[in-house]
């Protein structure tokens, strides 16, 4: 049953965002912590061998345009947001080795483009791999979707061509860059995922239904915006789609180079990253897989969420449950997740499955009974320790109440449960703004609990834990103007990770 109900208002967005819609990449402040040895990894798997191969730096945007806003809004986060010069989507989300998929292409006038498609990776500390060039192909205007049920845009473009993955491309993020095939051409992305049924080490999954749920293509059309002046629309009866470009993200960060690839680039890219450098096992998959693809969770010893992991399904959170309770260990290297349940909903222009999504619930507090703790709003502060005893510290020689500066924010995950037997709190402090409308109680807290087959869940609790861990070619650190920063790479954050994902490894039930 469809649940008509309006949303309790999660916290004042419009006073956080517009002063977050100044944020510029600032210098990287570097903690004045020393660095921290790790043990010496002694690795050998597929992983290690893709980034072995030559990298490179190409990958990255040179050449971007966008447009003056198409709507009379003056509000400046609608501002810019779309390079209709050449912008495209990709026809699934993610796809397996051997399988294909389309790629829809808009010029906003008719010329020749090229595809390279790029695998992202540590590579040496370049980023990226070059995998293909397709084309050139002649493009068009493609035709904008007019709105249908709930605010909805699908977009029915032509097929620019199909892109075949190979047997040899490993699983990984990967990035089609589009290039106008002009002097000085317009470029943007297209992100997909190749995913992999091989049993390895780690998942790591991608937010990208949080990527879509606040893509503004072509201008104001997020679940975030229901057609009125509110900055920050949290209610029902809006709904959204893959089947439509990427546009600029619009939050906390101003970064014109990652058009087309979500937020990914932003909030995850330094996991993955950082995760590749040090040789771990890793596969990835979608968000949109965790429901679908059961194969993926039963293939691997720790399932990764990473950075603004939002929006969750209920056959999702159903999977991680089960995978949990099997011997799966869960990571949650993220902040506000799993605050809102959704809807899904075939294509209906091609019948393809998990093409679009609407809110539907708040969790409401049942994501503890998975995470240890309750999703939280905005808030910003340091990550405190309370149990430096605590194995997930090993090796640091920290104190109860050293802290990691600027590493929470800007929304993280709050109020520990009461009911998951072993359940320790790591890290707890109280965060600012205070006392806001929303909460009254702005506390970040960190948990780690132990589960019933020697398997474990770790929660960080905060969206900016990859900003502790690298800084990628194309990744710009975030800055709240008006509020705070990441400090960036932080050699606790490191050695944290290390401790908590060996841990997982190492103790799986899993074989």
């Amino acid at each position: 049953m469809r649940v008509e109900m309006t949303l309790k208002k999660r916290f004042d967005r419009r006073q956080f965002v517009q002063a977050a819609a100044s944020a510029s990449a600032s210098s990287l402040l570097i903690s004045p912590v020393q660095s921290v040895a790790s043990p010496a990894p002694k690795r050998d798997n597929p992983v290690i061998a893709e980034n072995a191969k030559a990298g490179t730096v190409d990958w990255q945007l040179q050449y971007t345009s966008f447009d003056d806003p198409i709507t009379l809004a003056s509000y400046p986060m609608n501002r810019r947001v779309r390079s209709a010069a050449i912008e495209g989507y990709a026809s699934k989300t993610s796809v397996l080795q051997g399988e294909s998929f389309d790629l829809m292409v808009s010029l906003a006038s008719a010329g020749n483009y090229t595809v390279d498609i790029y695998r992202l990776g540590y590579y040496g500390g370049a980023g990226g791999r070059h995998m293909a060039r397709l084309g050139p192909f002649k493009g068009k205007p493609q035709p904008m979707p007019m709105m249908s049920m709930e605010r909805l845009r699908e977009c029915a473009w032509e097929k620019g061509t199909t892109i075949s993955i190979s047997k040899e491309w490993p699983s990984g993020v990967y990035l089609a860059k589009l290039r106008r095939a002009e002097e000085f051409g317009v470029e943007s992305y297209v992100i997909f995922v190749v995913k992999e049924h091989r049993k390895a080490d780690l998942l790591v999954q991608v937010s990208d239904l949080t990527w879509q749920a606040y893509n503004k293509w072509p201008g104001k059309d997020s679940l975030y915006d229901d057609g009125t002046p509110e900055v920050w629309y949290t209610g029902p009866k809006v709904r959204v789609s893959f089947d439509r470009p990427y546009a600029k993200y619009c939050q906390v960060v101003d970064a014109p180079g990652s058009i087309g690839s979500g937020a990914y680039l932003l909030f995850e890219f330094p996991m993955a990253f950082w995760l590749e450098q040090q040789g771990y096992d890793v596969i990835y998959c979608s968000n949109t897989d965790l429901g679908m693809d059961q194969a993926l969770l039963d293939n691997v010893k720790a399932f990764l969420s990473v950075g603004h992991d939002e929006y969750w399904s209920r056959p999702m959170f159903e999977a991680a449950l089960k995978a949990r309770d099997r011997g799966l260990s869960l990571a949650f290297f993220s902040g506000d997740t799993m605050w809102s349940e959704i809807f899904t909903y075939d294509s209906s222009l091609t019948g393809s499955p998990f093409r679009a999504f609407a809110r539907k619930r708040d969790f409401d507090g049942e994501e503890q009974k998975l995470m240890g703790v309750k999703s939280g709003p905005n808030g910003y502060g340091d990550w405190t320790i309370t149990k430096p005893q605590h194995w997930i510290y090993e090796g640091l020689g920290v104190n109860e109440g050293d802290s990691i500066r600027g590493l929470v924010g800007w929304e993280y995950n709050w109020i520990p449960a009461t009911d998951i037997p072993g359940l320790e709190v790591v890290a707890s402090a109280p965060l600012t703004p205070r006392n806001t409308q929303w909460a009254k109680d702005q506390r970040h807290h960190a948990v780690v609990y132990p589960c019933k087959r020697g398997n474990c869940v770790f929660n960080a609790g905060t969206i900016w834990w990859p900003e502790g861990l690298s800084v990628p070619p194309g990744h710009i650190p975030v800055r709240v103007a008006g509020m705070g920063a990441s400090f960036g790479v932080h050699p606790w954050v490191q050695r944290i990770t290390t401790n908590v994902l060996d841990r997982m490894i190492k103790d799986s039930p899993i074989t």
